[in-house]
C-alpha cells in the first residue's frame, strides 16, 4: 500500500478498484492522521499523515493505492483522539446491540465499504399518497419478542421475514424509526428508539442478522418492493447538523438505499429546502403533526365541542403537507393503553413518571390498567375499534402504530424510549390469541381501499363534480344537511360522493356520545337505497344489509356505522289480468262438487 494524491470530495470513503479516496473536514491547526486496520483488529497496522498544508480550506484528503478495501478498516487521529469518520458508510464493532464499546481502545472502527450489490432491476414504487396505508415500526422492536416466531429476530431480516403478515393486513408503506448508527450505551440508560447524535450514513450494525448492515438494510428495501411496499425512513437529524449535510444524507439513502421517502423534523432542517431539492421531488417527504391525532382521541372519548375540529380533520389530504393522520406513534401510549389509562406509568423509566407526554386524552373506560371487568373491557374493545375507523375512514393517509391491531400494550408507558425488553417491544402472543381485531383492521383497509371516494387523488372541495346536486363531501347530522355542532354535540354524518369516479356514495355516522341518537339520511340517489356494511359492535358484513327505513338511522352510544348506496332492485312489471274462460266462470256450486269428488276419489285411492 502507498498514499497518493487524493480528491477533497465527496467526504468519507471512495473505492475505485485497487485504489480508496478518504476526505474529512478538520479544523484548521489540528494535526490529523488515517489509521488503517486489518479486518476485525483494534491495532492500526498503517498510518498516514494528512499535513494541513496539503489539505484545501479545512478538508483533508488522500487517496490509498494497493489497498483491498473489503480486509481492511479505518479511524482517524484527530489531535491525539481516535475519531469515527462522520461520514462512514458501515461500522464494525456494533454488532451486539446494548454492548458498550470503546472508540479510543479502537474498538470501533469504520468498514470501508464496496458499491457493489445486485438490485435485480429494483426500484422505487411511487405509490400515490392516497392509495398508502402505513404501518410505524421499530426495526429491533417489531420481531425482537419471542412471540414474533420468526428465525432472525430484530433484524432487517426479521422485516422481511414479517412481510407476508404486512401484505395480508394490507400495508404497502412502512415507516422505519431510526435505522442509522446512533449510540445506544448512555451514562445511565440504554437508547432503545435511536434518537440523539449519530453517524447517519451508516445503517445500524446491531440490526444486522449477519455480518454487513449495509446488505442487509438493502435486501430489506428489495423484498419490500417486490411485495408492493414502499419504505421510509425517518430521519429526525439533531440541532447542529447543518442542512447540507442532512440534505446530501438524504439523497444519500435514496440514491443507495432506493428508499422511498423520509420523515424528517422540520425544526432541525428547512422544510421548504427539502422540498424545493430537485433529487428529492422522487420520493415522499414527511413531518409529524399531531393535530389530527389530538383530534380524534379526544371525538373518541366524548370531549364537547369538537364537531368542527372534526370536520376540518376528516378532508385532510396528506399529500398537500406531507403530514399522515395517525392517533397512536412511538411517543404516547399504543392504541390499547390510550383506552386502558387515564395517566402514564413510566415509572419504570427511572425519572420519578416526570418523562413523557402529560396530556395524552385518553380514557380508561372505568378502571385503571388491566381490569377483569367485562363491561370495561367490551368497551374498550369498542373504542379500539372506533379509532381505526376515526383513521381509515379519514382521507388523509393513514399509518398505524405497529401492534395496534392486535392491542398490544405497553403496561402504561408512554414513553418508552429507553425500554428494550419486552415493555418496548411488539408482544405478539395476543394476536394468536384474539384475532378478532386484526380481522376488523384488515377489512377497514380493504373497505377503504374498494371505495375511490375514502381516499381522492386531490382534495375534497365541498363541490358538485358532476352537477348531480351533490358536492364531494358533505355534513349532515340528526336532519340531513344540517350539522347539529353546538358546544355538547358529540355527533356527526359525513356522506362521500362517488359517483365521478365510478364508485357507489358512502356515509359514515359517528355517534361518540354516551348516549343513543338518530341520524337523518340524506338521498342517496335516484333509484339508489342506502345499506349497512359495518358498525362497530358487529363489524362488517358479508353481503350489504338494505335498510328497512331509508330516512333515518339509530346509532347506539360510542358507535360508528358506515352505509353505501346501490341502485334499487326493479319491481317486477304488472301484468293485465288474462279474461276468465267458461271453466273459470262457473258456479260455485259446481266447483265445490267437483271439489268433493276430487276428494272422494282421493280418500278411495288412498283406501
Amino acid at each position: 500500500m502507498k498514499k497518493i494524491t487524493g480528491r477533497p470530495q465527496p467526504f468519507g470513503t471512495v473505492v475505485e478498484g485497487a485504489k480508496v479516496n478518504f476526505a474529512l473536514r478538520v479544523p484548521a491547526g489540528k494535526k490529523c492522521e488515517l489509521l488503517l486496520y486489518r479486518e476485525g483488529k483494534t491495532r492500526p497496522e498503517c498510518t498516514f499523515d494528512m499535513p494541513e498544508e496539503d489539505g484545501i480550506g479545512e478538508v483533508r484528503f488522500l487517496a490509498v493505492d494497493g489497498i483491498d478495501a473489503g480486509q481492511y478498516e479505518y479511524n482517524f487521529n484527530i489531535d491525539g483522539k481516535v475519531c469515527l469518520d462522520p461520514y462512514v458508510r458501515e461500522v464494525a464493532g456494533k454488532e451486539a446491540f446494548g454492548k458498550k464499546r470503546d472508540l479510543q481502545k479502537h474498538e470501533i472502527r469504520g468498514k470501508i465499504v464496496s458499491p457493489e450489490y445486485d438490485w435485480e432491476n429494483d426500484r422505487r414504487l411511487h405509490l400515490p399518497w392516497n392509495e398508502i396505508v402505513a404501518y410505524s415500526l421499530h426495526v429491533r422492536g417489531f420481531t425482537k419478542h419471542s412471540s414474533s416466531k420468526v428465525p432472525h429476530k430484530g433484524t432487517y431480516l426479521g422485516v422481511i421475514e414479517k412481510i407476508p403478515y404486512l401484505q395480508q393486513l394490507g400495508i404497502n408503506q412502512i415507516q422505519c424509526m431510526p435505522v442509522y448508527e446512533f449510540e445506544e450505551c448512555s451514562k445511565t440508560k440504554i437508547n432503545y428508539w435511536g434518537y440523539g447524535p449519530a453517524h447517519y450514513f451508516a445503517p445500524k450494525e446491531a440490526y444486522a442478522a449477519g455480518n454487513s448492515a449495509v446488505r442487509e438494510l438493502k435486501d430489506m428495501v428489495k423484498e419490500c418492493h417486490r411485495a408492493g411496499i414502499e419504505v421510509v425512513l425517518e430521519m429526525p437529524f439533531t440541532e447542529g447538523v447543518p442542512a447540507q449535510t442532512a440534505l446530501e444524507c438524504l439523497r444519500f439513502y435514496m440514491l443507495e438505499y432506493h428508499v422511498d421517502g423520509f420523515v424528517v423534523n422540520p425544526y432541525c432542517v428547512p422544510w421548504e429546502m427539502l422540498r424545493e431539492d430537485p433529487l428529492l421531488k422522487d420520493i415522499k417527504l414527511m413531518r409529524k403533526d399531531d393535530a389530527f391525532q389530538n383530534i380524534m382521541r379526544r371525538f373518541l372519548k366524548g370531549d364537547e365541542n369538537m364537531v368542527n375540529d372534526v370536520i376540518w380533520a376528516l378532508p385532510h389530504h396528506s399529500a398537500s403537507d406531507g403530514k399522515c393522520n395517525y392517533i397512536t406513534a412511538q411517543t404516547g401510549f399504543t392504541l390499547w393503553d390510550l383506552v386502558s389509562y387515564d395517566c402514564k406509568h413510566n415509572e419504570a423509566n427511572g425519572e420519578n413518571n416526570t418523562d413523557g407526554p402529560d396530556y395524552n386524552y385518553s380514557w380508561n373506560c372505568g378502571a385503571e390498567g388491566p381490569s377483569r371487568k367485562r363491561a370495561v373491557m367490551t368497551l374498550r374493545k369498542n373504542q379500539v375499534r372506533n379509532a381505526f375507523a376515526l383513521l381509515l375512514l379519514a382521507q388523509g393517509t393513514p399509518c398505524i402504530l405497529a401492534g395496534d391491531e392486535f392491542y398490544n400494550s405497553q403496561k402504561g408507558n408512554n414513553n418508552v424510549y429507553c425500554q428494550d425488553n419486552e415493555t418496548g417491544w411488539v408482544d405478539w402472543n395476543k394476536l394468536r390469541t384474539d384475532d378478532t381485531l386484526f380481522n376488523y383492521v384488515r377489512e377497514l383497509i380493504a373497505f377503504r381501499r374498494k371505495h375511490p371516494c375514502l381516499h381522492r387523488a386531490e382534495e375534497l372541495k365541498g363541490l358538485d363534480r358532476t352537477a348531480c346536486g351533490v358536492p364531494d363531501i358533505s355534513y349532515h347530522g340528526e336532519n340531513a344537511w344540517q350539522v347539529k355542532s353546538e358546544v355538547y354535540s358529540r355527533q356527526l354524518g359525513v356522506l362521500y360522493a362517488g359517483e365521478d369516479l365510478g364508485d357507489t356514495e358512502c356515509f359514515i355516522a359517528y355517534n361518540m356520545h354516551w348516549l343513543p341518537h338518530d341520524f337523518a339520511l340524506p338521498s342517496p340517489g335516484r333509484e339508489k337505497r342506502w345499506c349497512l356494511v359495518a358498525d362497530t359492535e358487529k363489524g362488517f358484513v358479508s353481503v350489504p344489509v338494505p335498510l328497512e327505513d331509508q330516512k333515518k338511522i339509530s346509532l347506539t352510544e360510542r358507535s360508528i356505522t358506515v352505509l353505501v348506496s346501490e341502485k334499487q332492485p326493479k319491481k317486477p312489471k304488472k301484468t293485465s289480468p288474462r279474461p276468465k274462460t267458461k271453466k273459470q266462470e262457473q258456479k260455485p256450486e259446481n266447483r265445490r262438487n267437483n271439489d268433493k269428488s276430487t276428494g272422494a276419489f282421493s280418500h278411495d285411492h288412498k283406501a
